[in-house]
């Protein structure tokens, strides 16, 4: 009896709120017990355990394990202790520096429930749906079990609110990546990147970090109607770098510098009195436009177009119409080429003549033999 009355008085000792120590004796499914120094053993409920849902008390905690406890409750019958006001104490200070120092730390997703996910930081922290990637995700399941890199972003200890952030990461991250990769790079450079994003003006290509705009003009020496036509997203493509904005964050690209052009080694693809095959892109008063090679235009002076006098260049050609031409000079440099349809049809007219002229001289050769052979009857 004497016992009894001590161990009760010792009870009266303990107080709500006091930090005490213990062992784990016994593990029960919904409960814990704890030896705490007293003929009665602590129990600490399994709502107690963590700030978390907990199916069963020893996904927690194993007998003998040795636990910082807070006193919850004090009766004749028992002690009632919480590990969960502990760890939630210790995670609120150490998460109060890590909001005001702006700290990137790391936590598992414990819970995927609607509008967010739930980690375990010593305490139930809360990632709502907008502050999980800077782009939108349809299915969080992925997330279950993985590991984030996270800030605090609001913190309320008297309200019990924590709400943390990976977006801020993220963000943090690729504004770090840009302003490496804006500080590394100059105009004129060749650099591979990868087709992120296709749009009806052009496409958004990112050089690692940053996205650079390839206009539609530039992706091509031909014509482009669409930029699909030409690339691909995730295609890994090399361009060079036209302007950069640093202000802006903006970097003008191109494909077309990186490849050969159509001028280039011209005269080794159009020699001086060759004769190549072209369509008629343009007339002008002065003119018209062929298009010998893809990208290559020459011009077919008025002068040149016909050996008979012409007013307009419309009154022989079409836009769109297949000509042969013959060149009468190319221009690398100035990227250049004269070209004639007259001088075709006076070469054509001056082979028309030879032939005749040979025709004639063959026919009369006949024709004196054949008079010479009804002569030699006469005589």
């Amino acid at each position: 009896m004497d016992e009894m009355n001590n161990e009760v008085s010792n009870f009266k000792e303990l107080t709500e709120g006091e930090t005490i120590t213990g062992k784990v004796v016994k593990v029960e499914e919904k409960q814990v017990l704890v030896d705490i120094g007293y003929k009665v053993e602590g129990i600490v409920p399994i709502s107690e355990l963590s700030s978390l849902h907990v199916e069963k008390a020893s996904d927690v905690v194993s007998e003998g394990d040795e636990l910082t406890l807070k006193i919850k409750k004090v009766d004749d019958e028992e002690i009632v202790l919480s590990k969960r006001a502990i760890d939630a104490d210790k995670a609120w200070d150490d998460l109060e520096g890590k909001f005001n120092n702006g700290e990137i730390f790391e936590a598992t997703v414990k819970d995927v429930v609607k509008g967010g996910l739930v980690v375990d930081v010593g305490l139930r922290g809360f990632i709502p749906a907008s502050l999980i990637e800077d782009h939108y995700v349809e299915d969080f399941s992925d997330y279950q079990d993985k590991v984030l890199a996270l800030k605090v972003v609001e913190f309320d200890r008297d309200q019990n609110r924590l709400i943390l952030s990976h977006r801020a990461v993220v963000e943090a991250d690729q504004s770090e990546k840009k302003q490496k990769v804006l500080a590394s790079i100059t105009e004129g450079q060749i650099l591979e990147g990868k087709v992120a994003r296709i749009t009806n003006f052009g496409v958004f290509v990112d050089l690692g970090g940053i996205d650079g705009l390839v206009h539609i003009s530039q992706l091509s020496h031909d014509h482009v109607e669409k930029a699909s036509d030409v690339v691909s997203e995730g295609e890994a493509i090399k361009v060079k770098v036209l302007a950069i904005n640093k202000e802006n964050e903006r970097i003008s690209l191109s494909v077309k510098e990186t490849k050969p052009g159509p001028w280039e080694n011209i005269e080794e693809k159009l020699q001086s009195g060759s004769i190549a095959e072209g369509t008629v892109k343009r007339l002008v008063n002065f003119g018209a436009f062929v298009e010998v090679l893809p990208g290559v235009e020459g011009l077919v002076h008025i002068s040149q177009i016909s050996t008979e006098h012409i007013g307009t260049p419309q009154e022989v050609l079409s836009e769109g119409q297949s000509i042969k031409v013959k060149v009468l000079d190319v221009n690398e440099k100035d990227k250049r080429v004269s070209l004639s349809i007259k001088e075709i049809e006076a070469d054509q007219n001056q082979q028309d003549l030879k032939a005749y002229v040979k025709e004639s001289d063959h026919a009369g050769f006949q024709l004196g033999d054949m008079i010479g052979n009804k002569l030699d009857k006469y005589k």
